[in-house]
């Protein structure tokens, strides 16, 4: 968990040199939720996906899962520094895809150890799947207009 923690607060940090200045100055997609919202559901799910990984790690055979996992982690933790950091929103639709996909792999391969681990992964899926429907939206708005 405390992973998972480390990647929230490394994200809130890139997060904060962006989100009062040029978040503020590109066209939101309808239903993006105020800007408050973001650290509390983040702080939560994380918790919910160190939680899981506890679940798997206490499982004989639970390496290859772990592994999958801590990719997964990676590649999560590469959004905001792509989106904010870099204010590029096309780079982070790219890996927030990416994403996506790594979250499927991390929850099929806890499916075969514990099925609370995937249910907790589960509420992180939907947001993500929300998530990437902003940054697609953010790209609609601001990048092919």
């Amino acid at each position: 968990m405390g992973l998972c923690e480390l990647v929230a607060v490394a994200s809130g940090a890139a997060t904060a040199t962006s989100a009062g200045t040029w978040y503020l100055t590109i066209t939101a997609p309808p239903g993006t939720p105020p800007n408050w919202v973001f650290a509390p559901v983040w702080t939560a799910l994380y918790a919910m996906v160190g939680i899981a990984a506890w679940l798997v790690w206490r499982r004989p055979g639970h390496r290859p899962a772990l592994r999958i996992w801590g990719w997964h982690l990676l590649v999560n933790s590469l959004w905001t520094p792509a989106f904010f950091g870099l204010r590029s929103i096309t780079l982070g639709m790219v890996v927030i895809s990416v994403l996506l996909v790594a979250i499927v792999l991390t929850m099929r391969a806890f499916s075969k150890l514990s099925g609370l681990a995937v249910a907790m992964m589960v509420p992180y899926f939907a947001w993500t799947c929300y998530a990437t429907y902003l940054n697609a939206g953010f790209f609609w708005l601001n990048v092919v207009r």
